[in-house]
């Protein structure tokens, strides 16, 4: 077992990002990233392959309790750079202290800033009776709410935000401590703490910070209920909650879980969740889905169902009129099969910044994808423990395989929820590592700047730019 994250790996990644980044610019000049694109994600990769490296030898030998402390006050330092240097980036770059294109962010800021000056009968009114779902309700609500409190302050609300992460990185790894040896978990905690896709959302005023931290708190709180010596209602009631409150985010992740909830319950080893337990808990669950059954929620998520493969051609050919015209061949059955890796990471300049501001981080999870395979490889065929891994993994997969089929399957938006899951099992797959399944990281790398140079002739020559 590998304790840490191996320096010859980290000191890899890093060198072929340079690569990466040498070719396609050299391939596509006149598309070439502009300097300031170019340094931002330099820092983000290197504060993830350096900083993962260093501190998993030198945090190995601490206390749990002080890990816990550093792991959450790092990723608070980190997150809070990030969110005051952003707000003066963005205010610099486009006049306000939102992202290029701001759409949706903007949106929710001006939405919860009307809803302050209304009563609450009249916020719940208008997020809850007035909608025909209630899919996007939750971050509205929490926005009004944090707004009446302190006002429509953007970049406090933002530092709020630095607190949700880094308490999520906290629970990441407990949940990681409570599935694998305490070293592995200690990796995850990590790479979630140094993720640069999870440091960016702190400075972005949309939802996915404070959905994350629902995704993951359930995760966590679903295994302690199935696992902990503590069985009480308050315990079994808790992730069914946090369940429902992702349905107010996201509808499909509020049936992923529930879906991996009920997956976990069925084929986790009953040495490590009783039977008797198992059933308690299943009970609860499928009474509450029956509760749901004659609510909005089910029937958004009828509506998802029976529209999915024309939601998903309608995306492309939305993205088509938009000028992408290869967009119509990314298709479930094409993307499907890379969901483990996406999104592909940006490394020229389209007229997409906020692609290009998340370049580095989106070639982190290009590189890392590597010991996915090699874990599902071993949990599927080798040490054919995939039962130990049914929460986590049944969660990520049904969520990447409904995404893939979505239309939205290069999405970083999209994809990000899948990403915590992914965390822990790039964690696992390093830590099983040996002589022969190193081979297959080796060819990895030469596959990793291919990867980067096929994206930017896809992103140039679907724009007809050649």
């Amino acid at each position: 077992m590998i304790p840490f994250f191996p320096k010859a790996i980290a000191n890899k990644g890093l060198t072929l990002y340079l690569i990466s980044l040498m070719l396609v610019s050299v391939a596509f000049m006149s598309y070439a990233m502009g300097l300031v694109w170019i340094i931002l994600g330099l820092v983000e990769v290197s504060v993830f392959f350096m900083l993962s490296n260093l501190l998993s030898m030198k945090w190995g030998v601490l206390s749990d309790k002080q890990f816990v402390k550093n792991v959450f006050w790092v990723a608070f330092g980190l997150r809070m750079a990030w969110v005051i240097f952003s707000y003066f980036f963005y205010l610099n770059q486009t006049g306000q202290p939102f992202e290029f294109g701001a759409a949706d962010s903007l949106g929710y800021h001006d939405e919860a800033t009307w809803l302050t000056t209304e009563p609450w009968g009249k916020v719940f009114d208008y997020l809850f009776i007035s909608r025909n779902g209630y899919s996007d309700s939750g971050y509205p609500l929490y926005l009004t709410f944090v707004y009446k409190v302190i006002g429509p302050n953007i970049l406090v609300a933002r530092m709020l935000k630095v607190l949700w992460s880094s308490w999520m990185c906290v629970l990441l790894y407990k949940l990681a401590s409570r599935n694998m040896e305490e070293k592995v978990a200690r990796m995850v905690g990590l790479f979630a703490v140094l993720m640069p896709n999870l440091i960016i959302y702190c400075g972005l005023h949309l939802k996915e910070t404070e959905m994350l931290l629902l995704v993951v708190a359930f995760l966590e709180r679903a295994d302690y209920v199935m696992k902990s010596k503590k069985f009480n209602f308050v315990n079994i009631a808790l992730p069914i909650l946090l369940a429902f409150s992702l349905f107010l985010f996201r509808t499909v992740l509020g049936a992923v879980a529930l879906f991996s909830f009920m997956t976990a319950l069925l084929f986790s080893p009953n040495n490590v969740v009783k039977k008797g337990r198992k059933v308690m808990i299943a009970f609860w669950v499928i009474l509450a889905v029956v509760v749901l059954a004659g609510s909005i929620i089910m029937n958004e998520m009828e509506e998802l169902w029976l529209n999915r493969n024309s939601n998903q051609e309608n995306k492309r050919m939305e993205q088509t009129s938009r000028g992408n015209q290869w967009a119509k061949y990314a298709t479930g059955t094409v993307m499907a099969p890379m969901m483990f890796v996406l999104p592909f990471s940006t490394m020229v300049d389209t007229d997409q910044e906020n692609q290009m501001v998340m370049h580095g981080g989106n070639y982190v999870r290009n590189y890392m994808g590597a010991f996915v395979m090699i874990a599902l490889f071993s949990v599927l065929f080798v040490k054919k423990n995939w039962r130990d891994f049914a929460l986590i993994g049944s969660f990520v997969i049904a969520y990447l395989g409904v995404i893939s089929l979505s239309g939205f399957a290069n999405s970083e938006r999209f994809l990000l929820p899948g990403l915590p899951c992914l965390i822990i099992i790039w964690a696992y797959g390093i830590s099983i590592l040996d002589a022969k399944s190193y081979k297959y990281v080796k060819y990895w790398y030469v596959v990793v700047p291919i990867m980067e140079i096929g994206w930017a002739y896809f992103k140039i020559g679907s724009r007809g730019l050649f």
